[in-house]
């Protein structure tokens, strides 16, 4: 839990140096830009190998066959750094071919300035990759604590090196200090694997448990990457509007992300075992139960997020990142963007549920088709809104994406569970709405009152603080009030999921570098 919060801080805290040093500018648009490849690759590769690693590792550990599972171990690691290493190279000379496809709306001069960095962030696809490897490792070993600080490492080198260099290096300060916290997630896993022996300098290419893992691999890869094109979408697109919506985009993107990560990720990792005991002892009814609690509480934490954000966006954003080069109108640009990523939240975090629910069946080949025509309707609506609405149309069609892969995934389940109880989730979603509406109504009236906030951000998250409070007091008696169940099911889950050691799931991981 330590972990997993001092993670999410210190990210936070990222952003908000981000922000005071680069705003919402042309240049951080280029390093966003150039970080798209490596934010990719680690969604692909970071997911996909522990979720394919993992239970293969604890096979052979399982039967007995140590031997056979740290040369398995071993092999896959040195492969994968041979293998990243060579392409990494191949990336560096050939960044003038695929950068300028991302950053094809940009200038000239910020074109070259984006190759530029993408070949300075290269190193940390190998070193991201390998971390990985070394976290599936650990985890089937059940040693949690190095892989669970590796987001603590990325983040607090990545601000050390901001701060000390920022003066002298610029914007190239933040993707110096990237690649060097890439590295640090590796490098904080290391003495643990050196202590427990786990590695050895082997490449056993006839190993039996390779083929599993090739065959594991397949529509996990498919799946994660269907998810993080979306990310590749939405800079090429945005590369034609004007400098700084890239930058807007992922500070709203990522305000929103918060409690997705935190809270219904948390939830749906609960969920997960419990679906595929259920799932394997044939338990219809239970699983029916279990998918419908998991929606209930995903939207007990989600709606009210949803009209928080659009509510509070202007302070919630002067609060966290006006200062320094972040100014009124940076702060304007994001606050208008938030309300179009945040409606999609109530959809994306349904659809981790139902996912889970898919995958404890094992039905991932009409997962993945679903994950894959998200992203084909998601260009299709990104093409047809940017012209009338710009970077908010980007957002609105990434949102209207999420809602439909939760539609259809919602079906997907209901056929393999036949049919599951609507009307409990619809009640409930109700209630959820209504106590929302009277935490919105608070606010509103606490807006009418006319409070003139002072320019400093003493004042500025003290007034956000209150406001909070006072929200959060509101929907909280108002739930009390109605009987909201979700209420103490939602807090006892989370804070089981956390002193279970149970490991969030990877292809729902905040992707740490942009």
């Amino acid at each position: 839990m330590a972990a997993t919060l001092a993670s999410t801080i210190f990210g936070f805290m990222r952003e908000i140096v981000n922000a005071r040093y680069y705003g919402a500018q042309a240049e951080m648009d280029s390093f966003l830009a150039a970080a798209t490849i490596p934010t990719i690759l680690f969604g692909v590769f970071n997911g996909a190998l522990v979720s394919a690693l993992v239970p293969i590792f604890s096979d052979y550990q399982a039967m007995g066959e140590e031997e056979a599972a740290l040369r398995l171990a071993s092999t896959v690691f040195n492969t994968l750094m041979i293998v990243l290493s060579a392409l990494a190279v191949v990336g560096w000379f050939l960044a003038p071919s695929y950068v300028p496809i991302i950053a094809h709306g940009f200038p000239p001069a910020q074109r070259l300035q984006t190759i530029e960095m993408t070949r300075w962030l290269l190193p940390g696809i190998v070193t991201t990759s390998l971390a990985g490897v070394a976290s599936a490792m650990l985890n089937a070993r059940s040693r949690f604590s190095a892989s669970a600080i590796q987001g603590t490492a990325i983040n607090l080198v990545t601000i050390a090196v901001v701060l000390a260099f920022n003066h002298k290096l610029g914007i190239y300060a933040l993707v110096l200090g990237t690649t060097l916290g890439l590295a640090a997630q590796l490098v904080v896993q290391l003495p643990v694997i050196v202590r427990s022996r786990l590695y050895r300098p082997i490449l056993d290419l006839s190993h039996p448990g390779l083929q599993k893992i090739w065959l594991m691999l397949g529509p996990i890869v498919v799946g994660s990457a269907a998810g993080q094109l979306a990310i590749f979408f939405d800079r090429y697109f945005a590369s034609t509007l004007s400098s700084g919506y890239i930058a807007g985009m992922n500070y709203a993107t990522k305000l929103v992300g918060f409690p997705q990560q935190i809270f219904a990720a948390a939830i749906a990792t609960v969920i997960f075992p419990l679906l595929a005991s259920q799932f394997a002892s044939a338990n219809r009814v239970g699983v029916k139960r279990s998918v419908v609690m998991g929606l209930r509480l995903v939207t007990f934490i989600t709606i009210p997020s949803v009209f928080g954000l659009i509510t509070l966006g202007h302070p919630i954003v002067a609060a966290l990142f006006q200062r320094g080069a972040f100014g009124q109108t940076a702060t304007a640009l994001c606050a208008g963007l938030l309300p179009y990523a945040a409606i999609g939240l109530v959809g994306t975090a349904a659809s981790i549920v139902l996912t889970r629910c898919c995958f404890a069946s094992k039905d991932t080949q009409r997962t993945v088709a679903i994950s894959i025509f998200a992203v084909c309707l998601n260009v299709v609506l990104s093409i047809w809104w940017i012209g009338p609405l710009g970077a908010r149309g980007l957002l609105l069609a990434n949102s209207m994406s999420q809602w439909a892969q939760a539609a259809l995934l919602f079906a997907l389940v209901w056929r393999l569970v036949h049919g599951l109880d609507w009307k409990t989730i619809v009640l409930s979603t109700a209630r959820i709405v209504a106590c929302s509406l009277a935490m919105v109504a608070a606010l509103n009236w606490i807006a009418s009152l006319g409070v003139v906030v002072g320019p400093t951000f003493a004042a500025r998250a003290w007034y956000l603080f209150g406001q909070l409070a006072i929200g959060s007091l509101v929907f909280i008696g108002a739930a009390r009030l109605l009987g909201v169940e979700e209420l103490p099911i939602a807090f006892t889950l989370i804070l089981q999921k956390f002193e279970g050691r149970v490991l969030s799931p990877p292809e729902n991981r905040e992707a740490p570098i942009a």
